[in-house]
């Protein structure tokens, strides 16, 4: 059986390169004995590499021979399929089934752009050419796809001027920024780990510290990497293709699904003289699409099966042109920079998790045994060591956030000069963050491959999670309003990977304006409405203290509002201080001539905003007005929502996350209804016995408050199972914090003299 499987796959990789010779040959090997999916897939490549081959009369003789098979679909394809071959046209494709029957599609022009009815969900037909690895293997069974909005399918520039230059400078001088941050915190991050161990040397008997580890790696770690730098592209491609299962595409492959494609590397690559970069696909149903190198040269544009599959000619064209963009703004070096380093992290995370999820099936099994507990300390030491490595990747993607927002407003902006096509751009944005949604609901998770790449796709899968869900439920309009709309936004994206959604939409909405385009979308034009400072410092200062919501945004950002109170408060004391000293009144100088004091005047302000905010942060959750209904729709829908302006709910349905060691630490944990997708945030009680990991893929009762910022998510307070409560303790965490902040301010401030 594993014989037959290789050689389907292989028959699909060889038919994807062109080579339909060695496709023949595996693809015959292939017998009806294997699954009657994987048969009809080797019988219609069959199909496709005897068309390619001109062997018409071969192709038209297996077609003869499926229309005669039990399957409807199977006979329907082979029917159509056999009329166009015999008509010298191009093999049509359909949509998949319950069976998992999947048609083959040949050439762009056969494949649907996603076109729909109004107000009715769509029937996305899908391509079978893809590569597969068993290393990743896709869920079993196909889901139903995803209700989407209907597509105005607004159409494109025929000649267009190049948009009005942008200075640069601020971007450049954040790409160095980010270099210097993710140089420092990894440098930092090494001096911890020699520091640590040689004081564990120094507790252990019988050991002595290793005097190298007490000198400055600053100069090594500097070499190192340069020796990154030079080698990055090839370190990524051996990453990728072992671990994610990459594999070259080659430009006439990449045009059975858009030439549009093609055409457009094919002429950046003429103008500024140089090769076309290096391409490749990863075997994975969500749509992604990375850069990566150290020089035009030598970059890699790899892209997912997915993305293939789910976007239109056009719709690719505009992606790969945001690459190609990226790869002119250079700032692909320091993001490979950023995915390497962060990579490696990641990968200690995913497969010590795999580890430890396998020592703990051993360890249950041996309860009672003499092995229970040398199991149990081996797991948790795994455990905690992989919770390690999540953080510390975590640490170094928080160097490239700033820039990897930034450079999303710039290639986007790029890629439409190079298509002439915002409106593409705009379906394809948002096809992939329905494409993500699916993925993540198909799989029950957000799969660890989408997680380490999330900093370098084109849309984040956090932002795409409840927006994607949603989609055919609620006009896009509405969903996307809160994110170039709201006037406080910008506070809420700063730890974010990727820039709002409908920011970036509502850019696109106005070129297509100004080259006399249909929109995708009716965004609002911000230069015509009659708040034209939006976005500017006034519109923020009306918001903070709107006096007409109940809850303004300086109540929500109060504990950062209580730091520089406290440095004024500070201030205000020395300079009475001193008087009083002038004075003669009081001899308090040891307060004025030390400014330590100064520190804890910011602990006990930040400390007096985190008590001011956290009763309106966490109101009590009361049968009166709780809500037994999720209501996304509606609190993404409300373009004035804070995430201060908690919503109470209590309700029903399945908890969706990472299983065992891959969700120690709480990271993957999403609510799934009828409605949509969103995000829990769940802060453990220490020691607890219970953990929400625990009850993954089960019906579930949740009490918590729902709230909108730059995504939306639910902060848990309770769940509930079969008589077993599992609490969550944001406001008891909340308040522990701010009466530590007070308690060690208070002890600053006396220990001053």
């Amino acid at each position: 059986m594993a014989s037959v499987s290789s050689s389907l796959d292989a028959g699909l990789i060889a038919l994807s390169m062109g080579d339909y010779k060695s496709a023949i040959a595996h693809l015959n090997a292939v017998s009806g004995s294997v699954d009657l999916s994987d048969f009809f897939r080797a019988q219609q490549g069959l199909v496709l590499a005897y068309e390619r081959s001109g062997e018409i009369l071969s192709a038209i003789a297996i077609c003869e021979t499926l229309s005669q098979s039990d399957e409807e679909q199977v006979r329907e394809w082979a029917l159509t399929t056999q009329a166009n071959l015999s008509a010298q046209g191009e093999i049509p494709t359909s949509t998949n089934d319950v069976t998992g029957f999947v048609p083959l599609e040949t050439s762009a022009p056969a494949r649907p752009p996603f076109k729909q009815q109004p107000r009715k969900p769509e029937n996305k037909e899908t391509k079978t050419l893809e590569v597969t690895t068993k290393q990743l293997p896709l869920p079993p069974g196909p889901t139903p796809p995803l209700p989407t909005n209907s597509w105005r399918q607004a159409g494109r520039a025929k000649t267009w001027k190049d948009l009005a230059s942008v200075n640069l400078a601020p971007f450049w001088l954040l790409q160095a920024a980010t270099a210097i941050a993710l140089f420092w915190v990894i440098r930092f991050l090494l001096r911890f780990v020699m520091g640590l161990t040689n004081d564990l040397l120094v507790f252990l008997p019988f050991s002595d510290p290793v005097q190298f580890l007490y000198t400055d790696p600053t100069q090594l770690l500097l070499w190192t990497c340069v020796f990154f730098i030079g080698v990055s592209p090839w370190l990524l491609d051996g990453l990728l293709s072992y671990f994610y299962g990459r594999q070259n595409l080659t430009p006439e492959a990449l045009t059975i699904y858009s030439p549009e494609t093609v055409r457009v590397l094919q002429r950046h690559s003429r103008q500024r003289g140089c090769l076309m970069p290096k391409l490749g696909i990863l075997p994975l149903k969500a749509p992604l699409i990375l850069t990566y190198g150290n020089l035009p040269r030598t970059a890699r544009i790899v892209v997912s099966q997915g993305l293939l599959d789910q976007l239109a000619d056009d719709e690719i064209a505009t992606i790969y042109a945001s690459q190609l963009a990226q790869i002119k703004q250079w700032d692909f070096v320091v993001m490979s920079q950023v995915l390497l380093w962060s990579m490696l992290p990641y990968l200690v995370y995913q497969q010590l998790s795999e580890w430890g999820n396998a020592v703990d099936v051993k360890r249950q099994a041996a309860v009672g045994t003499k092995n229970f507990y040398s199991l149990t300390l081996l797991f948790f030491c795994t455990a905690a060591i992989a919770s390690i490595a999540y953080l510390v990747w975590c640490l170094l993607t928080g160097t490239a956030l700033w820039l990897s927002q930034l450079r999303l407003y710039l290639s986007d902006r790029m890629a439409m000069e190079m298509t002439g096509n915002p409106n593409a751009l705009t379906r394809a944005l948002l096809k992939m963050a329905i494409g993500i949604a699916r993925d993540i609901e198909k799989q029950g998770q957000t799969s660890w491959q989408l997680e380490s790449l999330n900093l370098l796709n084109l849309v984040g899968y956090q932002q795409a999670m409840s927006i994607g869900s949603l989609s055919g439920e609620h006009a896009w309009e509405s969903l996307l309003a809160w994110d170039y709309l709201n006037p406080g936004r910008y506070l809420f994206v700063i730890n974010n990977t990727h820039a709002f959604m409908g920011d970036r939409l509502q850019i696109l909405s106005q070129v297509a304006r100004k080259w006399h385009l249909d929109t995708e979308l009716n965004l609002v034009s911000l230069s015509k409405t009659k708040n034209k400072n939006n976005r500017t410092l006034s519109a923020f200062y009306s918001a903070l203290l709107d006096r007409s919501v109940d809850k303004p945004l300086w109540l929500q950002i109060a504990p950062f509002l209580g730091i520089p109170l406290g440095l004024a408060l500070a201030a205000a004391l020395w300079l009475i201080w001193q008087f009083a000293f002038a004075m003669q009144w009081l001899n308090l100088r040891w307060i004025y001539d030390n400014w330590s004091f100064s520190e804890g005047c910011l602990l006990i302000g930040f400390s007096i905003g985190t008590f001011i905010r956290i009763n309106a942060m966490f109101p009590d959750i009361k049968n009166a007005t709780v809500q037994s209904e999720l209501g996304l729709g509606k609190i993404l829908s409300d373009s004035t929502a804070l995430p201060i302006n908690s919503y109470p709910v209590r309700l029903q349905g399945k908890l969706l996350g990472r299983r065992g060691v891959f969700n120690w630490l709480g990271q993957d944990l999403i609510w799934q209804s009828p409605q949509g997708l969103v995000k829990l945030h769940h802060l453990a009680i220490p020691f607890g016995a219970l953990s929400p990991r625990d009850w993954i893929e089960r019906r579930v009762i949740l009490t918590g408050w729902l709230r909108r910022g730059a995504t939306a998510w639910i902060d848990l307070e309770s769940l509930q199972i079969s008589g077993k409560t599992i609490h969550s303790a944001h406001p008891i965490l909340s308040t522990v914090l701010a009466g530590a902040a007070a308690a060690w301010g208070s002890y600053i401030l006396f220990k001053s003299n």
